[in-house]
């Protein structure tokens, strides 16, 4: 019978130069893995980029939802879905405490109410809201309660009002605004040191939690009777994460007017910022008296 050998047969010569070709292919290998990994660059943590991140968020998701071009019809924030929320621009986050709130079994009432529940931007309040319904009774509570509250000032206005400095009061004096408690009688002092100083008797509105008509209360106890002394920032030599400590300018403003820098060199005048594409002109008075150009 006529023997084959095995095509699978080496000499013992040829089994050493393989296994020997074998290693150096998994040491090649080794290599250039590990200097793939070593050669990235490390994040630094306290870029500028970083340190905004969460400032550019809320614009993403206005991004996101002005790309998507959604449709939005008019509905209950009471029952909205995970679905229903990510099409909005919600986070999962925020849309967990509104289903976690509703699972107690109680409603919310007011655009205000839920912010209060969800914790979403002001932004995104500002787009959705306006498509919010509640039920009608629900209005014709909120309609009444306004009158009450007109009302009541009206009544109260015909009583001496001993008017005290907004930029000098102290959380107990906010306090004895009915209405306000010790929480926002501290977020009123903190916002009021984010800013410098209240400059204008209706920044109060804009301290988060605060509802409309608690404002209004604080306006005529209240007014801004000496201007504060707001540190300026030269325009032309700030730097990207100075900027952003504006509290009027969120990351994508921010960038933009550094882009608007680079184009024509030197900003000659703040008026220069009105011409930078989607600047929101609504809070240029603003945003200028914590800048200078020169």
């Amino acid at each position: 019978m006529k023997l084959f050998k095995s095509h699978f047969w080496y000499h013992k010569s040829q089994r050493n130069g393989i296994f020997l070709l074998v290693i150096i292919i998994v040491l090649l290998q080794s290599f250039i893995v590990f200097d793939w990994f070593s050669s990235g660059e490390k994040i630094d943590a306290e870029s500028a980029e970083i340190l905004a991140f969460n400032q550019q968020i809320d614009s993403l998701r206005l991004i996101e939802l002005e790309n998507k071009k959604l449709k939005i019809y008019p509905f209950n924030p009471n029952y909205i879905t995970d679905y229903k929320g990510e099409r909005l621009g919600m986070s999962v986050a925020e849309v967990d405490r509104l289903l976690l709130f509703r699972k107690t079994g109680k409603f919310i009432n007011s655009k205000e109410e839920f912010q209060t529940v969800t914790q979403v931007s002001d932004s995104l309040l500002n787009a959705i809201a306006p498509f919010f319904k509640f039920p009608d009774w629900v209005v014709q509570k909120q309609l009444k309660k306004a009158s009450h509250t007109s009302k009541y000032v009206a009544t109260n206005s015909k009583t001496k009002i001993t008017i005290k400095d907004i930029n000098t009061a102290t959380a107990e004096d906010f306090k004895s605004i009915y209405g306000i408690g010790d929480e926002l009688s501290k977020r009123i002092i903190k916002y009021r040191s984010k800013l410098q100083g209240f400059y204008y008797d209706n920044q109060i509105f804009e301290v988060w939690g605060l509802e409309k008509n608690v404002a209004q209360k604080v306006v005529l106890n209240f007014k801004v009777i000496e201007k504060p002394v707001i540190k300026k920032q030269n325009v032309n030599t700030v730097t990207f994460s100075e900027l952003l400590k504006n509290p009027y300018i969120n990351y994508e403003l921010c960038k933009k007017i550094f882009e608007y820098r680079d184009e024509v060199a030197e900003i000659q005048s703040l008026t220069e910022l009105q011409h930078i594409k989607d600047f929101p002109l609504e809070l240029y008075d603003r945003i200028v008296l914590y800048l200078l150009a020169e």
